[in-house]
């Protein structure tokens, strides 16, 4: 169809232009208005190819040749150009250059461009170009000299085609996916300068042949699959400047014929197997400029023959097993800009000679380092001080007090001193490190305060001070380094209470401040930090309740363990209620002028006398008002229908009838068959029968009259909450919704300000208490997880069945009956809401993290039952795992699908099943469980399965004989 179009469009074209033409530059326009026709061009590039031209040469992008008036030049780079190269370009037989660099270009190359005999130059790269190139695409390619394909998507071997264009001079086809073996003809192009293959698949040894290469500058084959020794041949290639032979797997040592490559500034061996120590004649290599070894297993000292390097700017040794001390000669080396011997087994002092050097960036973290490190940053000079980015020397055995000099290097960026042996304070000259982003100075033995200086370092974003021995206050000018996204102040003696300046530090992410003798409540502004996901302030004396908000409505227990004042549901701990004080009426106050003596006895005598009497005739009016209101309240009560009277609470903490039938008063239903009825407002919900608080509000056990426990729970999005009308229309649907892994309604209770649901009450607690606290001191076995799985996925199943997304799908809403069932509380509760925004359901509704889809995060992309799916697979993996959707660690972040997928592809998955369960489950169940709830845990929703497929699957995963092995 495409080779018919591309026919009907020449013909239209050849019938449609006037034959005055000149033949051969009718096949130029005519080749390019078929090339436009199979592109998109939303920038209007190419408004100016008009076919109606008797000449295309004063197109944009199309240069002639002068003499011939043949198109020459097609360079269309960054044109935002999309569709597909098409054979227009072949009509193009004068063509030179054809570069379409940086567009968005798709599809293969099913042709042989290299037909067009004088073409010298293609650049497709930065596309998305994509499939194998044809076997025979270099086969007519005697004039080529400069060919990039780089940052595609191509994929297969380079044709082996590729020798046979005998002046090629640039190959570069970087960032793709080609794979096999390098082509075996490539160094028998003898005009071959520079060759770029890196970043691809490649594998096999380098092709024997490389001293043939005598014109190569520069070779790229790093980022591949390379293996064997690198060929000793490369020396001969003199004109060598650059070589990457980066992230492969080459083993054995240098070949000694590097040494006679004088001319080279680049030599990056980083990520290989490479052994051995590194030899004198290194410092031969006189142009260097850059020499990157990391990441090896080279051992030994390091030559003192590297102080030859003059010209070297960045020198990466780490990750090998290097050892003794740096050779002093480098201080010859006045050009060095970057020193990165970290995670070697260097010895000695930090060298002092180095800080001589204009260093931009210096790393000797993780060696064996000793000394004090004052002394060694004494060296400092003006150039130093002025060019210091970066300064790593941590996880060392230095000593000695953090030096004053350091707040002199104004340009420092990132400075880690952790795990040492520091003592002292922190010095105030901390303050000049206005460009600091990252301060890391934990796990030392630094004592005293964190000084007030420490505001002044606006840049901060990053501050990690834990396993130290401060004390004092946490300095409230913490408040000017808005930057900070991570303050770790965790294990140390810090006093106080936690300053109400946090609230202006709205970048915060996480915060650790467990394990101090922090004391107070915490700043009630801190619910409006948006981008909290870690907050632990465990084994301090805080007391209170937590700030309201999304984030602390869902801290993790254990950020708070070891604050017994703490209250509120999360600690499972009351609040003690706020009071009104009490009016007190002073017998000593008087309202007499000036003049009056309060001396007088007599005078004192006459105030308190009025003063009591006004007391006591006010107490009597009250008490003669409350015993007729409740006369009356006899009255109405003995009146009103007993179905009313049967939902009044026990205890006195219950709904109290009103004897008006005003605006004010609430209307009271139950699902019982009864008719509507009104009544008064709850007086009171007893908080020491709070049964816990989420997203939608608090939750209170209660009896009625008859006995009957239920559960009650407090809307607390009543500003969100739609009309009387609509919220009784969809309450009621929500009635008739039964399941035997539901939560059922059983009624409500409506006025403006307060609404209230009736639920059965379900006596076994919540899942998340028997996963992660062992409720009742039993853990759930095997079959109680698998029966709690399968029951949440029938749930949702007659959900969806319903056209009721449930939306806030995590283990604290997951109920267990007496007998082990499990039912599903707070379903279809976002249809009371006046509309379905996911930005309110993600910060008021979702609130757990880890259980939220991620289209909640795009707003092109609807919201659908497949939300639900995703909160499905999370619970299944916590309930397999016996592990939160999230934890934090001391010094990491672990997200629990993540982790399973990880040990999935390393064959390690049934680690993940709960320790606790031990040898009591049955891998042939668990394993298949874990890959559904990652099957269902998809990025992309189309690829997660409905719920009812959810219960064949698990329903095949109990009964083998229905075909688990298909799921395995």
């Amino acid at each position: 169809m495409r080779k018919l179009f591309d026919c009907v469009v020449f013909l239209l074209l050849i019938v449609g232009r006037t034959v005055s033409l000149n033949p051969s530059l009718n096949d130029d326009l005519l080749g390019l208005i078929v090339f436009k026709a199979d592109i998109q061009d939303p920038d209007n590039n190419l408004t100016s190819w008009n076919e109606d031209d008797n000449t295309p040469c004063n197109w944009k992008g199309v240069r002639c040749d002068p003499i011939s008036n043949r198109v020459s030049d097609l360079t269309l780079d960054g044109f935002g150009l999309s569709g597909r190269v098409g054979r227009g370009i072949l009509q193009l037989q004068f063509l030179r250059k054809l570069s379409f660099a940086k567009n968005n270009l798709t599809g293969g190359l099913p042709f042989n461009l290299a037909q067009l005999e004088n073409l010298r130059v293609i650049d497709l790269s930065e596309n998305r170009l994509m499939g194998p190139l044809p076997g025979n695409f270099f086969g007519q390619c005697r004039s080529l000299k400069l060919i990039s394909l780089a940052n595609n998507k191509f994929t297969g071997p380079v044709p082996d085609s590729l020798s046979s264009c005998s002046v090629l001079a640039t190959v570069n086809f970087s960032g793709n996916q080609f794979s096999g073996l390098l082509p075996s003809g490539i160094w028998s192009l003898q005009g071959l300068r520079s060759l770029d293959l890196s970043r691809n698949l490649f594998e096999g040894e380098i092709p024997k042949g490389i001293e043939s290469s005598n014109n190569l500058r520069e070779l790229h084959l790093g980022n591949n699959q390379l293996t064997g020794e690198i060929p000793d041949g490369i020396g001969n290639c003199l004109l060598l400047r650059s070589i990457d032979l980066s992230d492969n797997s080459f083993q054995g040592s240098l070949p000694s014929s590097l040494q006679m490559l004088s001319l080279c500034n680049n030599l990056n061996l980083h990520k290989n197997s490479l052994t051995g120590e590194v030899p004198e004649w290194i410092g031969e290599m006189k142009n260097l400029e850059s020499l990157d070894l990391s990441d090896n297993s080279f051992s030994g000292r390091l030559p003192t023959s590297v102080g030859n390097l003059r010209s070297i700017k960045l020198l990466k040794l780490s990750m090998n097993s290097f050892a003794g001390s740096l050779p002093e000669s480098i201080i010859n080396c006045v050009n060095l800009v970057v020193v990165d011997v970290s995670q070697n087994s260097l010895t000695g002092n930090l060298p002092t000679w180095l800080f001589k050097l204009g260093l931009q960036n210096v790393n000797f973290s993780e060696n064996k380092l000793i000394g004090d490190i004052g002394a060694s940053l004494k060296s400092l000079t003006d150039n130093s001080r002025q060019n210091l980015a970066v300064l790593d020397i941590s996880k060392n055995s230095l000593t000695g007090a953090v030096p004053l000099a350091l707040g002199d290097i104004s340009k420092l960026q990132y400075l880690n001193l952790s795990k040492n042996s520091l003592v002292g304070g922190i010095p105030d000259s901390i303050e000049g490190l206005k460009a600091l982003d990252v301060l890391d100075m934990s796990q030392n033995q630094l004592s005293g305060s964190i000084p007030l200086k420490i505001g002044e370092a606006v840049s901060l974003r990053d501050l990690r001070l834990e396993k130290n021995f401060l004390s004092g206050n946490i300095p409230i000018s913490i408040e000017k380094c808005t930057s900070l996204t991570s303050l770790i102040l965790s294990r140390n003696s810090l006093t106080g209470s936690i300053p109400a300046a946090f609230a202006k530090l709205t970048n915060l992410q996480t915060v650790d401040l467990s394990f101090n003798k922090l004391t107070g409540t915490l700043p009630r502004q801190m619910a409006n930090l948006d981008h909290l996901i870690a907050f632990n302030i465990s084994h301090n004396q805080v007391q209170g309740e937590l700030p309201g908000g999304a984030f602390f409505n869902t801290i993790p227990p254990s950020s708070l363990y070891g604050n017994p004042a703490l209250c509120g549901a999360l600690v499972n701990k009351s609040c003690p209620a706020v009071l009104p004080k009490p009016l007190v009426l002073d017998p000593n106050s008087s309202d007499s002028t000036p003049d009056s003596s309060p001396a007088n006895p007599s005078h004192r005598k006459k105030i308190l006398s009025i003063s009591a009497l006004i007391a006591i005739g006010a107490a009597a009016t009250i008490i003669i008002g409350v015993i007729a209101i409740t006369v009356l309240n006899l009255r109405v009560r003995s009146a009103t229908p007993h179905s009313a009277s049967a939902f009044t609470l026990a205890g006195g903490d219950g709904f109290s009838s009103s004897p008006t039938t005003d605006a004010n008063s609430g209307k009271l239903v139950m699902f019982s068959g009864d008719p509507d009825f009104s009544t008064e407002a709850p007086a009171l919900l007893n908080k020491d029968c709070e049964l816990g608080r989420g997203g939608f509000g608090a939750v209170y056990q209660t009896v009625l009259r008859d006995g009957r426990s239920v559960a009650i729970k407090k809307l607390t999005v009543s500003s969100l909450v739609k009309s009387q009308e609509d919220f009784e229309r969809e309450v009621k649907k929500l009635g008739k919704i039964h399941h035997r892994n539901l939560v059922a309604i059983e009624g409500y209770y409506w006025t403006p300000s307060l609404q209230l649901l009736i639920y059965e009450f379900v006596s076994g607690g919540n899942l998340y208490k028997h996963l992660h606290e062992g409720s009742g001191g039993k853990f759930l076995s095997w079959n109680e997880r698998f029966t709690i799985i399968l029951g949440i996925a029938k749930s949702l199943a007659h959900l969806h069945q319903m056209n009721i997304i449930h939306y806030n799908l995590k283990s604290s809403n997951i109920l267990i009956d007496s007998s082990g069932e499990p039912k599903v509380a707070d379903s279809g509760l976002a249809r009371l809401l006046p509309m379905v925004d996911r930005y309110v359901l993600s910060s008021k509704i979702q609130s757990a993290l880890g259980y939220m889809a991620p289209e909640f995060g795009c707003k092109t992309v609807k919201i659908t039952e497949k939300c639900d799916v995703y909160g499905f697979g999370i619970l299944a993996l916590e309930v397999v795992t016996g592990r939160r959707p999230v934890e934090y660690m001391e010094d990491d972040v672990v997200v629990l699908c993540d982790m399973v997928r990880g040990a999935l592809e390393e064959g390690r998955v049934e680690e993940c099943v709960d320790e606790r369960l031990k040898d009591k489950f049955s891998p042939d169940e668990a394993i298949p469980v874990m890959k559904l709830g990652l099957i269902c845990t998809s990025q992309v929703p189309s690829n997660r399965p409905d719920m009812a497929e959810v219960i064949n699957i698990l329903e095949l995963i109990r009964c083998p004989s229905r075909g688990q092995d298909e799921l395995v």
